[in-house]
């Protein structure tokens, strides 16, 4: 008999992984956000992660399979498996924070019964499943781990914007509190999963691998990013030393730029407080996040230099940011680093338009407090700085918007060399 699924937080994660089990399986759909719950009710995904076709297609609930949405946590307790896909973000001090998954956990416990099995999906550093979430759940519960439930930890690596690398195109880490639960978990993942799964012998080996999956991208990208700080002395396009480079057949082909999002952004920092816990200093993967985070003043100053060389009056220039997303046509503005770029930029007493038509307005004024230009200005800008690749930016004729002795910074590399001053 199909077990009855449980998917608590319906974000980016969440919800696809939500609805791709709803199409085999019952599933019930939990979140606090009530506007969210609202708006997924009536068919749309305002993170653009799952089309409104395939959301209404689930909705459509059989005695079989179908997903409910709710924010009521009695619609949940008639589940047999829970997965929780909170976030795990930091705080200003980028230490961890646990409690979205901690408030998950007593909201499940509350309703856990023998024989049901809690899945953690949120990047975590080692140990936090069995050592943070199972009290919770024993101690709200009044049940005893691995004797009347069982946990699992399958990381997410959903990545938003991605349309093919979707959930269930992704290969799978599952891992099981038991073996036998492990099997179990790993056979219920490859249910949905069309590129199959990695049954971990552990839950720590499984929570382990997800986090230094971002932990070595972040690497890799601080490295070139320190490239692009040297060659920018030595007067050498990065971007054309990389591409000569990759002719290597073992050359990783990572590029500059800003590093912000949920993952690549976050993760190192889950797995440097576990290490200095234990007591080992991490060198390398801190020092990869505090050059990756101090990449937008970088762009900034860049920028002002070459307005500096174009004559241009740096106090009150008019400059126009393309893009405010952490990355390219993804509407999520959640720890982006293009925000640095704009700080950075108004900290230089120039007014700064940011136009992008993928950002939500709304989110942008509550969460950055400014208004983002839904308008462009023709002959306008002394400096365009194109911060995010979205493919609207490729079409725009940025000659019709600059100014006279205007200069174009291309931190993404992407735009036509023979349009643009300088790129990072």
């Amino acid at each position: 008999m199909k077990k009855k699924i449980a998917i608590i937080g319906l974000g980016y994660v969440g919800l696809p992984l939500a609805v791709e089990f709803a199409k085999k399986y019952q599933v019930v759909g939990f979140d606090i956000n009530q506007s969210r719950v609202n708006a997924l009710k009536s068919g749309h995904d305002s993170t653009l992660e799952v089309t409104d076709s395939n959301l209404q297609a689930v909705l459509n609930k059989t005695e079989e399979k179908g997903l409910t949405i709710s924010t009521d946590i009695s619609t949940i307790a008639s589940c047999e498996v829970y997965i929780v896909t909170v976030p795990t973000p930091v705080d200003k001090n980028n230490r961890p924070i646990l409690t979205p998954l901690i408030k998950s956990s007593e909201a499940i416990g509350s309703v856990l019964k023998k024989g049901d099995i809690v899945i953690y999906e949120s990047t975590v550093y080692p140990g936090v499943t069995e050592d943070e979430c199972v009290p919770v759940l024993e101690n709200i519960s009044g049940l005893k781990f691995n004797k009347d439930f069982y946990c699992g930890y399958s990381p997410e690596r959903i990545n938003p914007g991605d349309k093919t690398h979707t959930v269930a195109n992704i290969k799978k880490v599952t891992s099981g509190s038991t073996p036998e639960i492990g099997i179990e978990v790993d056979n219920l993942y490859n249910s949905i999963i069309t590129a199959g799964t990695h049954l971990a012998p552990t839950i720590k080996v499984a929570e382990a691998a997800k986090v230094i999956e971002n932990a070595q991208r972040d690497i890799n990208i601080a490295f070139v990013n320190e490239l692009a700080k040297i060659f920018n002395k030595l007067d050498i396009d990065t971007h054309a030393v990389l591409e000569a480079a990759s002719t290597k057949w073992n050359f990783l082909p990572f590029k500059p730029g800003l590093v912000g999002g949920h993952c690549i952004g976050v993760d190192p920092f889950y797995l440097a407080q576990k290490a200095q816990e234990v007591g080992y200093h991490p060198e390398i993967i801190l020092a990869g996040r505090r050059l990756n985070d101090s990449m937008g003043e970088f762009v900034a100053t860049e920028v002002l230099k070459l307005m500096v060389k174009n004559d241009i009056a740096i106090k009150d220039a008019k400059v126009l940011m393309l893009g405010i997303t952490f990355k390219e046509n993804c509407p999520d503005i959640r720890n982006t680093k293009a925000i640095d770029v704009y700080k950075a930029l108004t900290n230089f007493s120039m007014n700064v338009d940011v136009y992008d038509p993928w950002a939500s307005s709304d989110e942008v004024l509550s969460e950055y407090n400014f208004l983002k230009t839904d308008s462009l200005k023709e002959g306008y800008y002394d400096a365009i700085v194109h911060v995010v690749s979205h493919n609207e930016f490729l079409d725009l004729d940025l000659e019709k918007l600059k100014a006279k002795k205007a200069i174009v910074y291309d931190v993404k590399g992407t735009l036509n060399s023979a349009k643009i001053d300088k790129r990072l």
